[in-house]
Order: C-alpha cells, then structure tokens, then sequence
C-alpha cells in the first residue's frame, strides 16, 4: 500500500476537520446567527439549506418525507440513488461505499425477500411513506457477519384507528412498457393492526451484448446479443400485530411470489481474417427460456419491554422454488443450416430456518446487549442437458449436467456494550459465528465439507462538538461466505462460447475496516480504509483452439481498497437547491493469474449533482446528473459513463394525489464498456447496454383517514444469499 497516499489523505482530512472547528468558531453578526448563513458572490445568493440531514454514531440518516430533493422521485430506488454513499446500478442493483452490496432494513430489521422482490417492494415505497434513510457502511458485530453494509428504511407511523389505503401505479415507457402496481391496505384497532400488500406488474425489459475479439488464430470476431425479458410478477403479504399489553407484543407475516419470465436472447458471431477483408464464418444463435418462480415466506416475531429490558424473538421460514428451461440453437447465417442445438432443464430448490433472540439492558447510561442466532439452509440444484445428435434425436449430455445439493448451518451470538459520557458516544462488540457445511456436486462425485469458527470484533466512538459539528471513528471485521450460486458448479451460458461456472471450493473472504466521518451542518465528509482477504472473484480463461471464453470463480490472496467521500447541499435561491456528491475511490488487488501475478493500483471518482427547482403553482422540477470516471481492476479498464435525469412532480388535493413525470438518462449514455488489458493474453472489449432511457409515469393515491404505514418485512444473511 502506498503510504504517501495515505498521508496525503489523511492530512486533507484533518485539514478539512481544523478548518471546519474554525469556521465554527467565527464570531457571526446576530441576524446571520438567527438565520442560515448568507453569502453573495456576483449578484447570487448562496445560503446553506435546511438541516436535513444528520449522523447516527457515524452513518448518514436522510430525511426523505418533506425533503425537496426526493420530490420528484417516483419509488425509494430513485431517492436511494440521489442518497450520498449509495449507488444503483443499471439493474437496480444497491452498492455502498462504490463496492458492497448492503442489508437493506426496514423500521430496524432486516427484510426477508429475494433480489427480485426486493427491488420491486423498494419501488411500491413512494417517498412520501418514508421518514428517512440511514445509511451504516460499517457495521457492529451486533449485525450478521454478511452485512457490510445496512440501509435502514423508516416508514411513517400511523397511530390513527381505522382504515386506510395507498395505491401506487407506475408505468415506463421506451420500445416496450413496463407496469408495475401496489395496493397497501391496514386497519388499525386498540389492541390488533392488520395488513394486506398487493403487487401486480408486467412488462418488457431488453438487454444488449456487444463484443469485438482478436483471436489467437489472428482472426477478428464480433458478437452481438439481444435480449428481450417479458416479465410478470405477482405479490401479495398478510400480517398481523397484536399488543397483548403494555410489556407483550406479537406479530405474524405470511407473503408469496409468483414470477413467470419468458426471454429470447438472439446472438451473432462475425468472424473476419487478420485484416479483415475475408468472411470466415458467420452463425446465429437463438435461446429461449421460460422462468418459473414461486416464493413462500412467515415471519414471526415476539418482544416483551419492561422498564429497562427488552427481549425480542424473531423466527423465519423460507421456500424458493426456481424451474427454468432453455433451448439453445447455434446455425449458419448466410445459409441457415443448423450447427447444433441443445436444451437444458433446471429445477432449484431452497429452504431456510432462521430463528434469533436478542435481549437489552440499560444500566445507567451504558446498554448491554446479547443475542443468538441459528440458521439452517438446504438447497438443491438439478440441471439437465440434452444435445441433438445425428440422428436427430436428442441425447442426455453428462458433460453439461450436473446435480448439486448444498447444507450449511450457522450458530451465532454476540455481546455489545454502549455509553455515553456527555458528549462522547464509545460501542464496542464481539461476535462469534460458527459454520458447518456440505456441498455434493452429485454427478462428478465431488464433496467438500466445512466446520469453521470466526470471532469478529468492532469498536466505534463519536463526540459532538455542538448541534452543528461531529466526528466519528469505527473499526469492524467482517466475514462474507460465497453465495450458492457462486458455489454451484453449473454453465450458465451468455453465449454458445461464452458462460460461467461456480466453484464449489471457494472459501470465505473476511475484511477490516477503519472508518472516520466528519459532519459541519449538512456538509459531511468519511474516509474509510481496509483491507479483505480471500477476495472472491470470477477471471476469465480462454481456448484458443475452440474460441470458448469461460469465467471460473476463484479467491485472490488479497485487495487493500480506500474511498474519501463528501457531500453538500448548497441553496442558490428560494426556488433553487444544489446537492452535491463527490467520492473518490482506490483499489489495489493481488491477483495471480496464468502464471503471472498483476497488482495494479486504481483510483476512480464519481461525481453527482441534484438540483432542484420550485416553480409556481406547486410544481417541482428535478434535473440528476451522475458522472463516474474511468475505473476497473487488475485485469480489466472500465470506460467513463454519466447519466442526465429530468422529472416534475404535483400534488393535489391536500396531497392525497400525486403525479410524477421523469425522463431517466435522456442521452442514453450509462451503458458499460469494459476493455481486457493484457492484450497478449486476450484482446477482447464489450459493452453492456440496459433500457435505462424511459419515460416514467407515476401515479399516487392516498384515501382513508390517516397516513399510510407498512407492515415489517424481516430478512435474513441467508436469504440474501440465496438469491
């Protein structure tokens, strides 16, 4: 690692944090200190906006209820990408910190739902349900040794007896549409409430895959691949909460989900000689596939709270059934003659027992806290492959097909400590997780078995100077186990000669993690550095003699990563608020690869810029622009992209109807191009384009006699993993 670089960093830190105590302890006029601050630079005014934002021992907490800067914003996905530290991806992926995957929370606990519904319940949250985000980048050994990172969504309260109602419709317009519809309905008694959430959406999304490649045999191969997902999804959760008295509380939740997906994916290779004046050959290839999934969840929850103890009981149960079968056909173009052609059949099954106590004491100003956890995950992959023969009959393919069973059980506990001394906030924890676990790949006949114990310690302190300064430190070490679709040794085709394979000998990768935050006002500023080893990762392997590009899942020795990330609002005029992010980003990864070892040291930035206009009559304009630099890693460049989004929101009727427009990336430009960067190994780079480029309808209706509230929906380290 660097150390000058590191130097560096941290006397800008500290000169940032000296800079701001002085700014603070600047004698101000006694109207500057009875309202925000007020500074004109040629003929504009610049005042700092209202206080919307505040730290948590250390992490970020958002308003989002009320807050200009989430007004046009149609679903809770939208306001998270404008959250500082949080990025969406292309696919509504969620990352903290530019690299990590987080827990998303809602009212403090975990939500208990796979990748795909929990994209869609984020998007039937308008932000007007929501009172504020907290975003926890490193988290206490309180939290399953999974979580990297949390996202905890507090939904508004109702307290109000009786009924009532939300409706949200969203509807995306680009070559094809895509619908999606919520209605949450609760009914609220003196002792009981009772919930019921229903989801409907269908639609198109399309997906493209550009490539060009100079093979080993000097020729130069393009390929192009479409694909087109027609989706529909259905949804429906039921829960109970019942007070039995002012210490005793019980709440049960039963939800399911059916998805039904029917995608072509239609492909071409274009092969030319070395300079590219002679056809050598020129296929297409088509796969079609049906998807199948059905999703079983309850969720139980028990809390007992008397003077200064609490106990709370949480117990999950989840099935996840997933059938999807596939035909892939590769032909000659120019003539239509069919190369070869092959089907495959899977069938994945995954069920999962979680059941975890926690107790609290409050002794003093100090709280102790304990908990256990065990979980108990099965699952079941069988995948079959039948290949075309000569004789025009299809033929079982061993070479392919493959069953593969997995069993892990987790027993886990912790202990925590925490006070306050005035100003000064000081948390330490310990955990300790034991893992035990069996994965067959049936048909190679390969076992590997495991029986690990990790303790996992963290420690954080925060001092607040006033109501407007605050700084904080915190270390943690975290364990992440590979996901069982990293584990399964299947091929999962992109392309006849391009797909992926699991590795079931992966081994666990663990981090530490050092982390500083400074907030002056809204203007809040955190560094974090650390190092994770047994990196989990996939690299490529090429065939020059076949063309076949496949991507094996390894672990590299080790990766040291740094970001420095700040953020600002700044108010130009009444009508016009400026929000700012700015983060920058090193990674140094230690990766061996085909007898070579590449360590190369990266640094990236990502820049974002929320503006927010309020016109006359009531209307709200929003214009969104993020920028991210070139980056990559030790084998492959990844090219700058930026997005521009523009929206106009409008309430009516006392804010019970709501209706937004946005137009998301309307230069169609936040595609990812990827460039390999040792040319004598593989002379390969190719984009991903997604269907980003949409208008967006939406559509919020709120009736009853009181504001919408939802019910909790647990989730569990498991559950993430399974998706």
């Amino acid at each position: 690692m660097n150390v000058k670089l590191w130097i560096f960093i941290l006397l800008l830190f500290l000169s940032f944090f000296v800079k701001s105590q002085e700014i603070l302890k600047t004698k101000v006029s006694d109207s500057i200190q009875q309202k925000d601050s007020v500074a004109t630079i040629s003929e504009v005014i610049i005042q700092s906006s209202r206080r919307d934002l505040k730290l948590n021992q250390g992490n970020i907490v958002m308003n989002v209820s009320g807050n200009k800067d989430f007004k046009t914003s149609t679903n809770i996905l939208e306001v998270l990408r404008k959250t500082p530290g949080v990025t969406v991806d292309s696919e509504d992926g969620i990352f903290i910190g530019g690299r990590n995957s987080p827990a998303i929370f809602i009212n403090g606990k975990p939500v208990v739902m796979s990748n795909q519904e929990l994209q869609s319940y984020l998007r039937s949250l308008s932000p007007e349900m929501v009172e504020s985000l907290e975003v926890n980048t490193n988290p206490s050994s309180k939290y399953d040794a999974e979580f990297k990172g949390i996202i905890d969504i507090k939904l508004k309260k109702n307290t109000n007896l009786g009924w009532i109602g939300n409706y949200i419709g969203n509807t995306s317009v680009n070559k094809f549409n895509y619908k999606e519809n919520s209605l949450n309905l609760s009914y609220n008694t003196q002792k009981i409430s009772y919930n019921v959430q229903l989801g409907y959406n269908n639609g198109i999304s399309t997906y493209r895959y550009n490539a060009l490649q100079r093979l080993a045999n000097t020729n130069v191969m393009r390929t192009q691949t479409y694909q087109k997902d027609d989706a529909e999804i259905y949804a429906i959760q039921m829960g109970v909460d019942y007070k039995l008295n002012d210490k005793n509380r019980v709440g049960v939740n039963v939800r399911s989900n059916f998805r039904n997906s029917e995608r072509i994916r239609l492909g071409s290779l274009y092969t030319l000689n070395k300079d590219e004046t002679q056809l050598v050959f020129n296929t297409e290839s088509k796969n079609p596939t049906n998807y199948f999934q059905d999703n079983y969840g309850i969720t139980t929850d028990y809390s007992f709270q008397h003077k200064n103890f609490k106990l709370n009981f949480l117990g999950n149960y989840l099935s996840v059934k997933n059938k999807q079968e596939d035909d892939f056909l590769n032909s000659d173009k120019p003539t239509s003659q069919l190369l070869s052609y092959w089907k495959s059949d899977l069938l994945n099954k995954i069920i999962i027992y979680t059941g975890q106590i926690d107790v609290s004491q409050k002794i003093g100003d100090a709280t102790f806290d304990a908990g256990l956890k065990l979980s108990d995950t099965k699952t079941n992959n069988m995948i079959r492959y039948d290949t075309l023969s000569v004789n025009q009959q299809f033929v079982f393919d061993p070479t392919r097909s493959n069953q593969f069973s997995y069993k892990e059980k987790i027993f886990a506990g912790y202990w925590a400590y925490s006070q306050k001394f005035n100003n000064l906030q000081i948390n330490a924890g310990l955990r300790f997780e034991n893992t035990q676990s069996i994965s067959n790949a049936v048909t190679v006949d390969s076992v590997v078995s495991r029986n690990y114990l990790k303790w996992l310690p963290s420690f954080s302190v925060s001092y607040a100077f006033n109501k407007s300064s605050e700084l904080s430190f915190s270390y943690s070490r975290k364990m992440t186990r590979p996901v069982f679709s990293q584990l399964n040794p299947f091929r999962f085709y992109y392309s006849p000669l391009n797909y992926w394979i699991g590795n079931p000998y992966l081994q666990p990768s663990f981090t530490n993690q050092m982390k500083a935050t400074y907030r002056y006002k809204n203007w809040v500023t955190a560094f974090t550095i650390g190092k994770e080893t047994d990196v989990m990762t996939r690299y490529p392997i090429y065939n020059p003699e076949t063309n076949v590009l496949e991507f094996l899942g390894t672990n590299l020795p080790y990766r040291n990563f740094a970001s420095l990330e700040t953020s600002f609002p700044i108010k130009i005029a009444k009508w016009w608020n400026i929000n700012t992010q700015i983060a920058g980003y090193y990674n140094h990864e230690f990766r061996p690869y085909l007898d070579e070892v590449f360590a190369l040291k990266i640094y990236n930035y990502e820049m974002r810029l929320n503006q927010v206009f309020s016109l006359p009559k009531g209307y709200t304009l929003n214009i969104f622009s993020n920028y991210e630099s070139k980056t990559g890693n030790s084998l492959y460049i990844i090219k700058p992209r930026y997005t521009v989004d523009i929206s106009v929101q409008k309430a009516w009727f006392d804010n019970t109807l709501n209706a937004k427009i946005s137009f998301n990336n309307i230069f169609d430009s936040y595609d990812q191009r990827l460039e390999f960067r040792h040319k004598q190994i593989i002379d390969n780079q190719f984009t991903h384009w997604w269907d980003t480029q949409k208008l967006i309808l939406s559509l919020s209706y709120n009736f009853g006699n009181s504001k919408y509230q939802t019910k909790n929906i647990q989730k569990t380290e498991e559950e993430n993993r399974a998706r």
